[in-house]
């Protein structure tokens, strides 16, 4: 999107906004999905929990995708934005077993990574089937806040505790039609990506009737200019054809599906907020917005790096600047970064805010939280009203005196 067209968005909708630009996610759709044209059943299952606005469901679900859900929530959501439950798998960690019991009343597909809730399920409901998910203990990416294939990790059953899942599948009867695994965000080294889809191969043999193999995701975007990406295109060519050559082996058709969220709605995401105060210290320029880490924590809770430009001064001389929010804490969304001449009223663009950002906003100060538009077509489309005092009041209760 073009500065001049997110500027109009803000000045329509005002600050602080949050943009989804609908193309974008389609055009990172169309690219996975072209990645993996030779294999004949694919499977792209959105991870809702990315960005969870029952219109980007609705969008995901027009072009086809399926949704990866972690929550009893995430999936009622799922159903309300038009979803058929057998679009739908239900990939929870430590969840009640009602919560994973109301989930397979619903008729999703059920994904469970705990020894003792499969075995607890499969004598229960022996005719439902259930997808295994492993931990190969492989860490695709190179940060243990977001990768889950470690072997301290809490997700996922361990590969060396086979023997144990093959028990419980004899002993009970239960149907597992689904392998599944997930070794974290931020992809960086194809190989060990493949290295743990082998073990999963090596995992999947000992189990008749699979119907698929979920590889999970975690392909890395760039979050700045010159950063390194997932290669989408390789992981396709070499994964398809080591798909096909396992499905041949496997001896009856299978469908390989992903569950990706970041790659496709991260690069398509705008956080617009505008800058209440710029403030000079001793040695420090900082550039204070109508916003915060309740509205956008990735900066202070990961480190990640967010592009940010001053879209009322596109071409202005930069200048360093630490930008900062309005909330009573140390909320740092970037230091000394190099940004076009900034003054108060301006307003300015964090880029890559697709992608677990409004989905991990709050509440904290009792700040409202923004409003959500969804750019299609040229236009924009409120997809989510700015809260009101009404709403932090809804829930709450004044005991009389």
């Amino acid at each position: 999107m073009q500065p001049s067209e997110l500027t109009a968005l803000a000045n329509e909708f005002g600050c602080p906004l949050y943009v989804y630009d609908a193309h974008k996610i389609q055009a990172q759709y169309e690219r996975l999905t072209k990645a993996f044209a030779k294999v004949e059943r694919l499977r792209v299952n959105y991870a809702m929990k990315a960005l969870s606005n029952i219109s980007i469901l609705q969008w995901f679900q027009q072009m086809g995708a399926g949704l990866d859900t972690v929550s009893i929530q995430e999936v009622q959501l799922g159903l309300h934005a038009g979803f058929k439950p057998e679009q739908i798998i239900f990939t929870p960690n430590g969840v009640s077993f009602e919560e994973i019991e109301a989930a397979a009343a619903l008729g999703v597909q059920i994904n469970i990574d705990n020894l003792s809730v499969l075995e607890h399920f499969g004598a229960k409901y022996p005719e439902v089937p259930v997808c295994i998910r492993i931990n190969p203990h492989v860490m695709a990416g190179g940060n243990t806040n977001i990768s889950v294939g470690h072997i301290d990790s809490k997700f996922g059953i361990s590969i060396h505790q086979l023997p144990h899942m093959l028990r419980i599948v004899e002993n009970t009867g239960m149907r597992i039609n689904g392998m599944h695994m997930h070794t974290g965000s931020d992809i960086l080294d194809i190989e060990v990506f493949l290295y743990a889809a082998e073990i999963l191969f090596d995992t999947a043999i000992h189990f008749k009737n699979l119907e698929f193999l979920d590889f999970g995701s975690g392909f890395k975007v760039p979050y700045k200019k010159g950063d390194i990406e997932t290669d989408i295109e390789e992981l396709g060519r070499k994964l398809s054809k080591r798909f096909l050559a396992f499905e041949k082996q496997y001896g009856q058709p299978l469908t390989l599906a992903f569950e990706p969220g970041k790659f496709l709605v991260s690069e398509a995401g705008y956080f617009l907020a505008q800058v209440n105060v710029v403030k000079q210290t001793t040695s420090t320029v900082f550039a204070g917005v109508d916003s915060g880490f309740n509205h956008l924590i990735r900066p202070m809770l990961y480190g990640s790096q967010h592009h940010i430009e001053n879209l009322s001064n596109p071409k202005g001389k930069e200048r360093f600047y630490t930008v900062v929010g309005y909330i009573c804490e140390t909320d740092t969304f970037a230091n000394n970064r190099r940004i076009a001449e900034i003054k108060e009223g301006d307003i300015l663009c964090f880029r890559n805010a697709g992608a677990y950002c409004f989905s991990m906003s709050s509440n904290y100060n009792a700040r409202f939280k923004p409003a959500e538009v969804l750019y299609k077509n040229g236009k924009g489309y409120l997809i989510r009203e700015r809260e009101t005092l009404d709403d932090l009041l809804r829930n709450q209760i004044l005991l009389a005196e």
